[in-house]
């Protein structure tokens, strides 16, 4: 118990002389031992990189995972070193609700068979969501918070210890100016030897973890990599996966009509706002014959294919991507298609695929 005391009381009185050695310098009323200019360098290289990575790790976290709510959740589960549990996306969710629905509406409905297909999709998409977010947090957020965690804290208490050797050595510079006596100085100047080699042998210390920053970018260098391809991968996947939609989608029936709007015109009679679309020889419930069809130039117009698109039959007109076509409609004609020409080739072409450019 006395041994207890008495170190006590001496680990009082150092941290007391370092604080009137830190208080005197803030006040310029005493010296302060200034480290070398390359340790500054490297001091001032560590504070910046923890500083961007952490802001970096912070809004990677909110992308990955922007509810608030789960994000605490996940973190506790981390702090009591306990396994995550899987939790389905929202596109997972949204796509089960719209399978749900399309049950519950007849599923050989178009509203119903849309539903399901479309969730169908909605569902793959937060699977590869999901399998993004998992990839990203093992080979981009894991290293990051590694060195946040490890060796940041490392280094901070390295660097800390080395501040204290600095006001440790200060003050017994301080001590050997104001010794008067033989003896005080001689105890004074052992004193400084001794808090100078150990100033020293910190400085080192810091310096050696300080340096291996190099190393902490070159590894964060390849998660980067590795982070912009895992997103490139599942941007890739989710482009893919709406154009097999869009095609899928492109081949169902639909029941729905678009009613043109009425506006009148300088005569004061209604007019349809669509152009006058041209009229068809002959004309089946289910298709047309294409090469019959004649359209005035007041009805065309001119569309940017989106998509390239495979006809499904003769009547249908085969699309590359980037190209310009000119399209117009007819009476009577399912109003997600339109009549597409392309030199002398003409065919149905899905509106999904066009931009309408005039």
């Amino acid at each position: 118990m006395d041994f207890n005391v008495k170190k006590l009381a001496s680990d009082a009185g150092v941290f007391f002389t370092r604080a009137v050695q830190f208080t005197e310098e803030k006040l310029g009323q005493a010296e302060k031992t200034e480290l070398d200019a390359h340790l500054e360098n490297l001091l001032a290289r560590a504070d910046c990189t923890k500083n961007w990575t952490e802001k970096i790790y912070r809004q990677t976290e909110i992308l990955l995972q922007p509810n608030p709510s789960a994000r605490i959740e996940e973190f506790f589960y981390e702090k009591l070193d306990k396994k995550i549990p899987s939790r389905i996306t929202n596109g997972e969710l949204l796509g089960q609700y719209m399978q749900d629905a399309a049950n519950d509406f007849g599923a050989a409905t178009p509203y119903g068979s849309t539903l399901m297909k479309v969730g169908e999709y909605q569902r793959k998409l937060g699977e590869t969501e999901r399998e993004f977010m998992q990839t990203s947090a093992i080979s981009f957020l894991t290293p990051l918070r590694n060195f946040l965690e490890g060796d940041w804290r490392t280094i901070s208490r390295e660097r800390r210890l080395l501040e204290n050797r600095r006001l440790d050595l200060d003050v017994c510079k301080a001590r050997l100016k104001k010794a008067k006596v033989a003896e005080a100085k001689a105890s004074a100047e052992h004193e400084l030897r001794v808090a100078q080699t150990e100033f020293d042998r910190q400085a080192e210390v810091t310096r050696l973890l300080l340096e291996g920053i190099s190393s902490t970018h070159v590894n964060h260098l390849r998660c980067l990599h590795e982070f912009v391809e895992a997103q490139a991968t599942y941007y890739a996947q989710c482009h893919r996966l709406m154009q097999e939609l869009q095609r899928e989608l492109a081949r169902f029936p639909n029941t729905f009509t678009v009613t043109p709007s009425i506006s009148a015109g300088p005569s004061g009679v209604a007019q349809s706002a669509m152009p006058a679309a041209p009229h068809s020889k002959a004309m089946e419930a289910d298709g047309l014959k294409i090469e019959e069809v004649q359209a005035p130039a007041a009805g065309t117009r001119k569309a940017k294919v989106l998509y390239d698109y495979d006809a499904a039959d003769a009547t249908e007109l085969s699309l590359m991507a980037d190209e310009l076509i000119t399209v117009y409609t007819v009476p009577g004609m399912d109003p997600d298609w339109l009549i597409g020409e392309r030199g002398n080739q003409k065919g149905k072409v899905p509106v999904t695929y066009l931009e309408l450019l005039s």
